[in-house]
């Protein structure tokens, strides 16, 4: 798989050659845009070409001559990136982002997630906290707490001063890149946090990040520190979705056409061997189906296919960030295939996706139609190894009841040997833990990635169901089928 991503990667490598390095000339009314953050692809239509009547626009003035170093030219097409929500943003008159946020501030709500060691506490428009309980027999409880940050304006002024105006859509909205797509958000800022030893005493801020995202209930997707006693904070919430400057856009692939210019070849000759090389390590990863998955029952296609639906709201498509509804399986049966690594959980957006198989093993991938599925084991089940790391780590992490009983609120797995990582040499390795996250739909599921070191990594996977077998883990965190 190792030299199947060199190849992949050589190809990205000889297309950029071909934009930026051959010595192009250009004829455009106006420079473009190129970031890391808008994906194109290159086709080679070849002498006749048909411009798309939707999607990206092209003007026949707005063209690059391409040289190969085999000599062989090209003329480039390149599309507009013009954005097809404008006239809507433009048409929009309703109350900017720190009125829609109001109700949230006003009911003095609190959001919550919980780490192997920490919880953190969002209470919007107030605070964030970072705290520890604990709890031994006969003793009072403990608390070891920080405040990341507390707001120093009232949430409520900063919605009156924006309620008697129209909505500037001539403002930019800030993007930031989440699970591998450029999100909007709105800023709420907190200072005069617990003082930080780091910083000379310095108070702790946090930057809180309102992300639009229709069926959320104000989650937190993540929490990082950012620098040294800086800290971010990503919160999923509806209220944005109003605004059509906060909703998500997806990032559509842009084409360039490509047209072989004074006898060249169709495609560049360099490229295409690459081609022919690529498709033939490719090759052996790709077996036919074989009858068992063809005659899947029309249960089973459902737990898979419902996992990436897109949601409609306001007209436009939206892709969830990292929470899924698994499937119409019943809990005992769920269970029971989650438990033998057949039944797999499925998350993330972007151009990566992820898949954890209890007991087997964590992937990172991405499908297209063009190259077929490309896959990164993060890190692979093994038993004995799990065990050592649970020597050294903590593996079953308990949370104290009213009642004064303990109840099982995290288990941790190790999985290890992943494919080897170009940055350290090494193999990469991931902790999964398992939460319970109590839901009004039984059957959701939240997966997220976060990556604290080059390659070593955490999955979150949170749901109800998990609630359901997290009091049968023994002391290693291993699960079983509840009695």
């Amino acid at each position: 798989m190792h030299r199947v991503r060199s190849f992949i990667g050589h190809v990205a490598a000889l297309l950029l050659l071909l934009l930026l390095c051959v010595g192009p000339s250009a004829h455009r009314g106006a420079s473009p845009v190129f970031t890391d953050e808008i994906p194109f692809k290159i086709n080679w239509p070849g002498e006749h070409v048909t411009l798309p009547a939707s999607g990206a626009l092209y003007r026949e003035d707005d063209f690059l001559i391409m040289t190969t170093a085999e000599k062989e030219k090209y003329k480039c097409l390149l599309p507009s990136l013009a954005n097809g929500d404008e006239d809507e943003e433009k048409e929009y008159m309703g109350h900017g982002p720190a009125v829609l946020l109001a109700p949230l501030f006003k009911q003095s709500s609190c959001s919550y997630r919980i780490e192997s060691y920490w919880t953190y506490e969002v209470c919007h428009g107030k605070h964030v906290r970072q705290y520890h309980e604990e709890k031994e027999a006969g003793q009072k409880l403990n608390i070891q707490e920080y405040y990341l940050g507390t707001m120093s304006k009232p949430t409520d002024a900063l919605a009156e001063s924006e309620a008697g105006k129209v909505e500037d859509t001539g403002n930019e909205v800030p993007t930031k890149n989440v699970e591998g797509q450029l999100t909007p958000y709105y800023p709420v800022e907190m200072g005069n946090g617990t003082p930080c030893l780091l910083k000379q005493n310095q108070p702790r801020s946090t930057s809180v990040l309102y992300v639009c995202h229709p069926e959320a209930k104000h989650e937190i997707l993540s929490i990082a520190e950012v620098t040294t006693c800086e800290y971010e904070v990503v919160v999923l919430t509806p209220l944005l979705c109003a605004h059509p400057k906060y909703r998500f856009k997806s990032s559509p692939v842009n084409t360039i056409l490509c047209q072989a210019l004074a006898g060249s070849p169709l495609r560049p000759h360099s490229l295409s061997q690459l081609d022919q090389q690529q498709e033939e390590l490719l090759r052996p990863h790709f077996s036919p189906a074989t009858e068992r998955e063809e005659d899947t029952s029309p249960v089973r296609e459902e737990a898979y296919t419902s996992t990436h639906k897109p949601l409609a709201v306001g007209g436009q498509a939206q892709v969830t960030v990292g929470t899924t509804h698994i499937s119409r399986l019943t809990d005992e049966q769920l269970i029971k295939e989650f438990l033998s690594g057949s039944y797999c959980l499925h998350g993330g957006v972007g151009w990566w996706k992820y898949e954890f198989c209890y007991g087997k093993h964590v992937h990172q991938y991405h499908e297209d139609k063009e190259h077929g599925k490309s896959t990164v084991v993060v890190g692979s089940w093994n038993r004995e190894e799990h065990y050592e790391w649970a020597k050294k780590n903590v593996a079953r992490t308990y949370q104290l009841k009213d009642d004064g009983t303990q109840k099982v609120k995290v288990v941790s797995h190790f999985y290890g040997h992943g494919d080897v990582c170009d940055l350290t040499g090494k193999s990469r390795q991931v902790t999964v833990k398992l939460k319970c996250k109590e839901s009004e739909s039984p059957h959701a599921v939240t997966v997220y990635l976060l990556e604290p070191q080059t390659c070593q990594y955490i999955l979150g996977v949170e749901s109800p169901v998990i609630c359901k077998i997290l009091d049968t883990a023994d002391e290693n965190g291993l699960l079983s089928i509840p009695s």
